[in-house]
């Protein structure tokens, strides 16, 4: 039976020494903020960016929320993007994706300035000489830290190709000497690529996809996913029921990944904020 990695008390851990370092900042007289780009009014963005603001408000972090049309254009929001990225009170900026289908995501987010990308999209991941990391995969290597479970020359199976979890996270385990493998829907052979995994990291977005004839005895799983399966009940990619038979470790939804992605946003948008004013 596996041990449950639990992602709510591992943010936590992280939370306390972000606040400390906003403590430290407040006694220079600096608050470090936050804004938040929502385009739209779709339910879950709007959750998700609710979530952030209570999460920074508890760790004395100003949240602000600029909130656009469905209807705005991409030169819209990059025309705010860039007037934030001039703001000297603003310190990170976050646009919630998924944007509208009309608006090009990838001409958004690099209209965010390296300073203040608190997703750590143009983090250069490629080397060892960067700031802040992707949230997800930032968040997923604590986790792994605080358990101990080391990354060194062990076989990592990356299923899931995105630019937000997918490219990121195979970076950063292959920045921990990982020896990584990154599949995808088109990947002939998953289920024997999978089950060779010392470390196996699901973001497919697909429910249940990752049943335990797919995981080696022993193996740590850690699922992305967040999903909803025929009965509308919220799931992951991985088939927890029968997987944590087999794992040695393994993350639940809700309650893995997700917390420490909003810690590890909270963590980045401090760091910006350090580095901007030179502070310790």
């Amino acid at each position: 039976m596996a041990t449950i990695m639990d992602g709510k008390l591992v943010a936590e851990s992280v939370l306390a020494k972000v606040r400390q370092d906003v403590q430290k900042l407040g006694d220079r007289g600096i608050t470090p903020t936050l804004a938040v780009i929502l385009v739209g009014d779709d339910p879950t963005s709007k959750r998700l960016v609710q979530k952030k603001h209570d999460l920074c408000l508890s760790c004395g972090v100003e949240s602000r929320l600029y909130q656009l049309m469905d209807s705005s254009s991409a030169e819209d929001v990059i025309e705010l993007i860039k007037t934030l990225n001039e703001d000297n009170d603003v310190n990170g900026i976050l646009c919630q994706l998924p944007l509208p289908g009309h608006i090009g995501e990838r001409e958004v987010l690099r209209a965010v300035s390296p300073a203040k990308d608190v997703d750590a999209f143009s983090a250069r991941v490629g080397s060892d000489i960067y700031d802040m990391a992707a949230c997800t995969p930032a968040g997923i290597i604590e986790l792994l830290r605080y358990y101990k479970i080391g990354i060194r020359g062990k076989n990592c199976v990356v299923i899931g190709r995105s630019n937000i979890v997918g490219k990121p996270m195979a970076m950063q385990l292959m920045l921990y000497d990982g020896t990584v493998t990154v599949c995808h829907s088109q990947t002939v052979g998953l289920k024997d690529i999978a089950s060779r995994a010392d470390i196996l990291i699901v973001a497919v977005g697909k429910a249940r996809m990752v049943t335990a004839d797919m995981v080696k005895e022993g193996a740590v799983v850690i699922d992305v996913g967040m999903d909803y399966d025929d009965d509308g009940k919220l799931c992951g990619d991985v088939d927890f029921d029968s997987v944590k038979e087999k794992a040695s470790y393994i993350t639940k939804v809700p309650g893995g990944v997700g917390p420490m992605t909003l810690a590890m946003l909270v963590k980045n948008t401090v760091t910006a904020t350090k580095l901007q004013f030179y502070a310790e």
